[in-house]
């Protein structure tokens, strides 16, 4: 039951401009059908030509796009095309390190803001929208990254970087965006971690995990926003918390990684040869159902403060403790880690089997060294395909992730 103060602490993502038109407020589809990238860059400057004419809506062509070739529009000679929604503004500006950060001016015409303009170095070349005093990172552009003035946009990816692909869902899992890190170097390891809005933002809550800072330079990580339901995918079964009915659809969101997400990585960056899966408290926990429901799809599984009580904090369903027991050993790597401490002691003061009554107990360590017991008990080697971290008194927040996430990812980096 001392499990439930943890379980929204990490749902919330970085700050946004609540005025901006976002790329996870649309509810399209892709309809471009483009893979080759010179057959879609031409295709994309088709379309803003129908934007342009009024034979194509502004949202369509802004969605279309962005799972295109991306923002901003490669004009074939040289030249890039720059849009944004108008939203009533007098004036709209584009500001880059191609200006020396001089605003030009852009055109206002069909809904849309835009501006055409040379620039001769597009890969890793910054620039921003600016908006009377504001200068804003345009929210689509596919390649992006931050530093000391916040978030900014990249005409093309240089070096490393991030890449975004929004309204990514399925039948049964809603939108969201797929964030990629794109490492410096050609990609060895790819990690699939949940929670991605909360990875490498750096006003994410928190401080959010900074990423980008423990990453080796040929770890391609592919981080998978949470939506409002995070607490129903996150989850293999039910459990009654909050006074109701929660969870139980980890299948599906599974199902959306394996046959939506995978393939899009897969036709867009490749998969390296060795995958790994990773996440914090319920992201913990789905990770540890992906790697079972799956596991010649992955090489390592990582848990750092996982809910894995989930299912005995108000109901008696079966957790992801038994779940591990009763498979034995699989044939995937296992790193559980927690904070917090036992308090006065971890006890079953309920009679379900699951060691998580203490009233002091925090950051799930009774659940998580109960469950690192049960599977060396099980069959399971220290060292080999389980690991166990403590980091004593440290608290259920991303910022703690953050400071500890090098143990997981030196495991993983070195298999």
């Amino acid at each position: 039951m001392w499990a439930l103060a943890l379980l929204l602490s990490c749902s919330r993502g970085p700050k946004t401009d609540d005025t901006a038109q976002d790329p996870d407020d649309t509810d399209l589809t892709d309809d471009s059908g483009a893979t080759d990238d010179t057959g879609a860059a031409q295709g994309d400057l088709a379309l803003f030509q129908e934007t342009l004419d009024g034979q194509r809506s502004v949202a369509d062509l802004l969605l279309t796009v962005a799972l295109s070739d991306g923002w901003p529009i490669d004009g074939g000679d040289g030249t890039w095309i720059f849009v944004a929604p108008d939203r009533g503004e007098d004036s709209v500006a584009l500001a880059g390190d191609h200006s020396d950060w001089q605003p030009a001016a852009m055109t206002r015409e069909a809904g849309l803001w835009w501006i055409r303009v040379a620039i001769e170095a597009p890969e890793g070349s910054l620039y921003k929208l600016v908006r009377g005093a504001a200068w804003d990172a345009d929210p689509w552009s596919r390649a992006y990254g931050y530093d000391e003035n916040g978030e900014h946009s990249l005409v093309r990816g240089g070096g490393a970087h991030l890449e975004r692909w929004p309204e990514q869902g399925d039948a049964n899992v809603g939108p969201r965006t797929v964030r990629v890190w794109v490492p410096r170097r050609a990609a060895t390891h790819l990690l699939y971690a949940h929670d991605g809005q909360n990875l490498f933002a750096p006003d994410a809550i928190w401080g959010g995990w900074r990423l980008d800072e423990s990453l080796g330079p040929a770890t391609m990580v592919v981080a998978i926003d949470n939506t409002a339901a995070r607490m129903d995918e996150y989850t293999h079964v039910q459990d009654y918390v909050f006074d109701a009915w929660m969870g139980g659809q980890g299948d599906a969101y599974a199902d959306f990684v394996r046959d939506t997400v995978r393939p899009l990585v897969a036709e867009r960056y490749g998969e390296p040869d060795t995958v790994g899966v990773m996440g914090s408290s319920l992201g913990g926990l789905i990770s540890l159902h992906l790697a079972l429901r799956d596991p010649e799809g992955y090489d390592f599984a990582a848990s750092l403060s996982g809910t894995v009580g989930w299912g005995s904090i108000g109901a008696d369903n079966e957790t992801m403790i038994e779940r591990y027991v009763d498979a034995g050993p699989f044939g995937v790597p296992i790193y559980l880690d927690s904070g917090g401490g036992p308090g006065s002691g971890c006890v079953d003061t309920d009679g379900d089997g699951i060691e998580d009554d203490s009233p002091d107990s925090s950051d799930n360590f009774c659940e998580t060294r109960q469950m690192a017991d049960a599977m060396a008990a099980a069959g399971w080697v220290w060292e080999q395909d389980l690991w166990h971290w403590w980091e004593e008194g440290e608290p259920h927040n991303e910022a703690a992730w953050a400071a500890r996430v090098w143990v997981p990812l030196s495991l993983f980096e070195a298999m």
